[in-house]
């Protein structure tokens, strides 16, 4: 839009089908956004109008809420989605608090996607090889792609916490400051945008897949929430004298009951489960733990006003509305329905069957068709909706005969 029509307040509309558009671009029949296809109102959030520093025109992005004409937020709409469950926990006088971590990985470009990504060639010339997690000096080679991109953070006003070398090969973490859910979404989404352009710019792209190297941990996006109490701002998962709560408890019982059910919002591709099921500290699993990396909800080390859950569930791939919503909407469902969660474990341990999670794109899906709590937590349309765009997905993908397929399979009698 030009900006003179921005200004103007002049109205944006957009097709409600495009809220369903599969990531290859097709939709799925119309049936689940309406035979119309009618049309969406975009309305700019005041708050996230951002002049984009990175580009060389004068451009500027808005942040938008999908709306009904009528006026409601469109139920297709994961920001949407987002500000309902905020707005339950409101009700009964409580408000979340979360931070999300963001991996990713920084490659040279890839022309041909038969091939597998490279890591960057640094200013000394070479590429990593992946002896760098945690190095002070890891990403010397990389300094002016990095000094753009906190200049960047910094003109948008993204506030970070730390930023460090992961595990993997040109593999990046990312910790944003916890605050208000809604707030924590947008700065994800646009820190993601943020990453890509600017890396562009530098001639390098940013791969936020779940899995973009075979052998090497996949990035993830985990999720730190905990609630205080409206107006007093305390945090309910810590009583007055700095022990667990019922509320905390139930949090967890919640979370539990929902994860395996809501698992493809949270690992919303086909290579989501590389991740999961070849883990690196990537647990496919809904077992709770203090501080035990290799549970699905861990409960950091931290002081009783910082006690928190955080769900390591999600990749970096999945939509932050999407996934921050439906982790907090499981805390809440076991919260009002007094849920109580299995024993925590330590150490090594056996997953029990029924805190399993689904394993494919295909069975996290058939998981979510047949769920209850979906329906209940997010509504028929928007479920119905997404297993429909994300059923596309899969589609395609088993369609295509991969590599592995020829190079291991042609000669087989």
């Amino acid at each position: 839009m030009t900006a003179e029509g921005f200004l103007e307040g002049r109205r944006l509309q957009m097709a409600r089908g495009v809220m369903l558009q599969c990531i290859m671009g097709g939709y799925p029949p119309a049936r689940f956004y309406g035979c119309d296809d009618g049309d969406l109102a975009l309305v700019p959030d005041p708050a996230q109008i951002h002049r984009l520093p990175w580009s060389q025109q004068l451009r500027a992005l808005a942040i938008c809420d999908a709306d009904e004409l009528s006026g409601e937020s469109s139920s297709l709409s994961t920001r949407g989605q987002l500000k309902a469950v905020i707005a339950r926990y409101a009700a009964v006088g409580l408000a979340p608090v979360v931070a999300t971590e963001l991996e990713f990985f920084v490659f040279a470009p890839n022309t041909d996607s038969t091939q597998p990504f490279l890591p960057p060639t640094g200013l000394d010339g070479r590429r990593e090889e992946g002896h760098s997690a945690f190095s002070v000096s890891s990403n010397n080679g990389l300094r002016p792609f990095f000094r753009e991109v906190y200049e960047c953070m910094a003109a948008l006003g993204l506030p970070r916490d730390t930023f460090m070398h992961e595990m993997g090969i040109s593999q990046f973490e990312i910790n944003l400051l916890h605050g208000d859910p809604l707030l924590l979404a947008d700065q994800t989404f646009l820190f993601k945008h943020l990453l890509k352009e600017v890396a562009l710019k530098h001639g390098l792209i940013v791969v936020c897949m779940a899995k973009p190297l075979a052998h090497t941990p996949g990035s993830s996006m985990h999720i730190h929430q905990s609630i205080i109490e409206i107006g007093t701002g305390r945090n309910v998962f810590s009583d007055e004298t700095g022990q667990p709560t019922a509320a905390f408890r139930h949090f967890i019982g919640g979370q539990q009951a929902g994860m395996a059910d809501l698992t493809a919002l949270f690992a919303p591709n086909v290579n989501s489960y590389q991740r999961l099921c070849h883990p690196f500290a990537s647990p496919n699993n809904a077992c709770w733990s203090h501080d035990n990396r290799l549970a699905g909800l861990r409960i950091p080390a931290s002081s009783p006003v910082a006690r928190r859950v955080e769900n390591r569930l999600p990749g970096a791939d999945a939509n932050p509305y999407l996934a921050i919503a439906a982790s907090l909407a499981c805390g809440l469902y076991g919260i009002e329905h007094r849920l109580e969660p299995d024993e925590p474990v330590q150490g090594e341990f056996q997953v029990p069957d029924k805190l399993s999670l689904p394993c494919t794109l295909h069975a996290a899906l058939e998981r979510l068709k047949r769920s209850h709590l979906a329906i209940e937590l997010f509504g028929k349309e928007f479920i119905e909706g997404y297993v429909a765009s994300k059923t596309m997905e899969l589609t395609s993908f088993l369609d295509e005969i991969t590599p592995w397929e020829r190079r291991v399979l042609a000669a087989q009698a």
